[in-house]
């Protein structure tokens, strides 16, 4: 099974993770070097207002706090770019806390809850809150969501879309779902991918060859969390690896990234 070598630019990198708030602050943690101490504990984008901010799920806050970076370092319009929000779980504590109400008392449903627990809240926040009219995409594929997202949002732009946004995120489980969807935390990440220029490039291939593992994402950052494979791409580009690969579905089947660098 193989789509070629589809190749897109990175025009700019947003994360946010515990203690690490910020891509560049990923960076220098991945060099060894001092990360500065006050990192904020929740993640809190401007696009947002004050009363949005406090009514939305840590997930959706982490979400845009990370494309909000991303297109800032690009110096994009997020308005004005299509996006694809990958989650492998949604929000969690959501919905366990809906399936507790619902089994205890169903009357007392909170409409605010129900629609933050949908998968495309992310996505309708940020529309929302840049004001785009652009397509915006929210998919899961389990631990392959991630590389999912990269392929989607590639697909994109071989259709003709100058820049497409994508976005990881997942936060920590609740209740009896953490037994069988465990996750811990929260993540976000962010990618702005446009049409191969002179900057950084991505070159994906799906490989289902066994000896292709995918790699390691890093055991310090975000650790358990259901985003943590997108982690491995960034940890190759902060270090300027040549190459990685992310699960990409059932059995052996990987998504194989090769990046030039400079």
């Amino acid at each position: 099974m193989s789509m070629g070598a589809p190749a897109a630019a990175i025009e700019g990198i947003g994360l946010w993770a515990p203690g690490l708030p910020s891509w560049e602050a990923f960076v220098a943690h991945r060099r060894g070097e001092p990360v500065a101490g006050g990192a904020p504990a929740r993640p809190a984008p401007a696009l947002l207002p004050a009363n949005e901010r406090r009514r939305a799920p840590d997930t959706v806050l982490v979400a845009l706090q990370a494309a909000q970076d991303a297109c800032s370092a690009a110096g994009r319009d997020p308005a004005q770019l299509p996006s694809v929000f990958a989650s492998r779980y949604g929000d969690l504590a959501i919905t366990d806390h809906l399936c507790r109400t619902l089994a205890q008392a169903p009357e007392e449903v909170s409409p605010t809850r129900f629609h933050n627990s949908v998968h495309n809240a992310a996505a309708g926040y940020w529309t929302i809150g840049t004001g785009a009219h652009q397509p915006a995409t929210a998919l899961s594929a389990g631990p392959a969501s991630f590389a999912m997202g990269l392929v989607e949002a590639l697909a994109q732009l071989a259709a003709g879309a100058p820049a497409v946004l994508l976005v990881g995120y997942d936060g920590p489980s609740a209740g009896p779902l953490r037994e069988v969807v465990p996750s811990e935390g929260l993540l976000g990440v962010a990618l702005v991918l446009a049409a191969c220029g002179e900057h950084d490039r991505l070159r994906l291939r799906l490989q289902p060859d066994p000896a292709a593992a995918a790699a390691a994402p890093p055991e310090d950052v975000a650790a358990g969390n259901a985003m943590a494979p997108a982690l491995a791409l960034l940890a190759a580009i902060a270090e300027g690896a040549p190459r990685t690969a992310l699960p990409a579905g059932a059995g052996a089947l990987v998504l194989q990234l090769e990046g030039s660098h400079g």
